[in-house]
């Protein structure tokens, strides 16, 4: 990690966050011998007494903790792993504030519960102002410590002030203006193999679905909508071993079968992808052009606070050779940072220090005056990538979708793809985020916090800024000498034509250096008596017959993989057939398992079989594996947290 050089007050902020977010651990075994242990209590401000809302709770290297209310009050349950130890450590932080630091021991404990308050001394944060001082095509470009000069009146309706203000009061209330939308999913049904053997979909290797469940769920304390449980991104939140590629293809396929455990009687495929890894020194150099929402929807603690945060631990990661550039889009776009090398990594994080939130969201205005930057600078052999940090509102300017996509489209053709970051509540706009990136080649995550921000940004930077192939698809065959009917969890979104596999022109997923895709298939096999898939079509009457299921094969599938390299037109073929057997289920398996019925209990879907908390938990559980980073483990506290709320509480998630 760089070592704070800059400006004293920006020396202490860094020092400030090392110490909270540096260390990350490995999870410890669970000891099923003890209870379960809230930690509760209050922060409020020293000189004044009055409540902190959004101040994060949390226990210093893994994904626990929570953000206070209103009334400054927080509780999160201590997860098992951690009550074994004689000591916890627990920490506070909020913008504007000094951190807070204290011991405590869980036998201290009253009725498996200790309350911990804290007081925090306010920091006013004061950066030198920032102010419009001339043009930049049609945005302004913004330097600091200049006077504001004459502008024309064209030019100064597109002016934008951004100063830098205390944020300890900047509080957003989701719950009085929430304009969160989802697109509607209509979840998979079983398919009889008789009438459709081929399944087709497009890779998805967003994870943003599990970060959003994570807010719902432990922050805000309420069920999710439904439509914001994607299944596929659930399971794909996590790291699996999978085999990887050898020679030169850059992905790899893996399968395993075993019992589907809502339904015993049927089997679960997974179905999964390893692209070959990239060390960060090998990283081919970036242009990378940050595009940042500063509009008045941004203003809350886990909005732009939160997007400088993000963006200085991925500052942090660069080298020399890699490139950044800055634009903002509030009223207006404005170019706040012209390409800056990584050997000035003081300069790059004043300029997105200097940022405040305020205005209206020209959200088309700030994509197209991104990619014309990234357009003047890009490097042929390079990775050139805008990354959109935002809460998903594009509601002045160039607002339609498709006007949107096609631009996107447009610069994706020339090699600029795009990535984006969302953050907050209230105004999420979940669909459009998916949308663009899907159509930009690119990704999607949600960053509910720095704990979320450093996995994605810096645990998984190769895959989440450096492609190594293109327009990934899957296709499984199924035998129907071994399979009746079956079923893709997920992957509603991504649903392909299955000539579509086939056709080099249609658009399909990214696979960034060192990501996994897995894909989940509910199966029931051939012979059992069971109504699902049915009724079929109705018998064709001009039609050849199919000839005879391969019986004597011993095939339950077969698996076909199309892709394009980075910059590639012409794709290609990967094979694997899947074996009809079953074997000892690993770690892996159970573990996506567990993620897929937890997925379904969200979704209260008609396909859930006989799954439960219970059931979810003891698979989880047995699963956890090594755990680098604790993930395992934190999903444990979102099936709990879900156990808890779920009794008495209705499905829109307003219990």
């Amino acid at each position: 990690m760089r070592a704070p050089t800059a400006a004293p007050l920006r020396g202490l902020l860094v020092l400030l966050f090392l110490a909270a977010f540096g260390a990350t651990a490995r999870a410890v075994v669970p000891s099923p011998d003890r209870a379960p242990l809230d930690i509760t209590g209050r922060v409020t401000d020293a000189s004044s007494g009055r409540p902190l809302e959004s101040a994060r709770v949390f226990i210093p290297g893994f994904a626990v903790g929570t953000l206070t209310d209103a009334q400054g009050r927080y509780a999160f349950a201590v997860p098992e792993y951690h009550l074994q130890r004689e000591e916890l450590t627990v920490s506070v932080e909020l913008i504007g504030y000094g951190g807070a630091t204290t011991i405590v021991r869980p036998a201290d404990a009253v009725d498996d519960r200790l309350v911990v308050d804290f007081t925090l001394a306010s920091h006013a944060l004061r950066l030198e102002e920032l102010v419009v001082t001339g043009v930049v095509g049609d945005a302004a470009r913004v330097d600091a410590g200049a006077p504001p000069p004459a502008l024309p009146a064209s030019a100064a309706q597109a002016a934008m002030r951004v100063r830098q203000q205390p944020l300890a009061n900047a509080v957003a209330h989701p719950t009085e203006w929430d304009r969160e939308q989802y697109g509607h999913i209509e979840e998979n049904g079983f398919h009889a193999v008789a009438d459709a053997p081929l399944s087709t979909f497009s890779v998805d290797v967003d994870r943003a679905s599990y970060g959003n469940l994570r807010r719902f769920l432990l922050r805000e304390h309420r069920l999710p909508p439904v439509d914001a449980v994607q299944i596929e991104e659930m399971v794909n939140y996590f790291a699996y071993d999978y085999t990887l590629p050898r020679g030169d293809a850059p992905v790899a396929v893996t399968t395993e079968l075993g019992a589907a455990p809502w339904r015993p009687e049927h089997r679960l495929l997974r179905v999964g992808l390893a692209a070959r890894p990239i060390e960060v020194e090998a990283l081919p150099p970036s242009n990378l052009v940050f595009l940042l929402d500063v509009s008045g929807s941004m203003s809350a603690p886990d909005k732009l606070p939160l997007v400088k945060s993000s963006l200085r631990l991925l500052v942090d990661q660069m080298r020399p050779q890699d490139h950044v550039s800055i634009v903002v889009y509030a009223g207006a776009a404005g170019l706040v940072l012209e390409p800056t090398s990584g050997a000035h990594k003081d300069r790059i994080i004043a300029a997105i220090e200097g940022l405040e939130s305020g205005g209206s969201t020209a959200g088309g205005a700030g994509l197209r005056l991104a990619y014309d930057v990234a357009r003047r600078n890009f490097r042929p052999e390079g990775n050139n990538r805008v990354i959109l940090a935002t809460d998903g509102d594009f509601n002045v300017g160039e607002s339609s979708d498709g006007a949107m996509v096609r631009l996107i489209e447009d610069r994706r053709a020339e090699g600029t793809f795009l990535t984006v970051l969302g953050f907050g509540t209230g105004n999420l706009q979940n669909e459009k985020m998916q949308s663009i990136a899907q159509n930009g080649n690119g990704n999607y995550a949600y960053i509910d916090g720095l704990d979320e921000a450093r996995k994605v940004l810096v645990g998984e930077m190769g895959g989440t800024l450096v492609a190594v192939a293109q327009d990934v698809k899957i296709q499984v065959e199924f035998n129907p000498a071994a399979v009746q009917a079956y079923r893709l969890l997920g992957y509603e979104n991504r649903l392909l034509a299955d000539e579509d596999f086939n056709d080099d022109r249609k658009d399909a997923g990214e696979m960034g250096a060192g990501h996994t895709v897995t894909a989940l298939y509910e199966i029931v096999p051939a012979g059992l008596d069971s109504s699902l898939g049915t009724p079929g079509v109705d018998p064709l009457r001009y039609q050849t017959p199919a000839p005879p299921a391969v019986a004597e094969s011993h095939e339950l599938a077969f698996v076909r993989v199309r892709y394009k390299e980075p910059r590639g037109t012409e794709s290609r073929l990967l094979e694997r057939p899947v074996a009809d057997a079953l074997s000892a289920p690993s770690h892996d398996f159970t573990f996506a398992a567990a993620v897929a019925g937890f997925g379904m209990l969200l979704r209260d879907s008609e396909h859930r079989g006989l799954i439960s908390t219970a059931q979810v938990l003891e698979m989880a559980k047995s699963s956890l594996g090594e755990d680098v980073g604790g993930y395992r483990a934190g999903f444990l506290e979102l099936v709990r947290a879900y156990d808890r709320m779920s009794v008495g509480t209705d499905r829109d998630g307003e219990g």
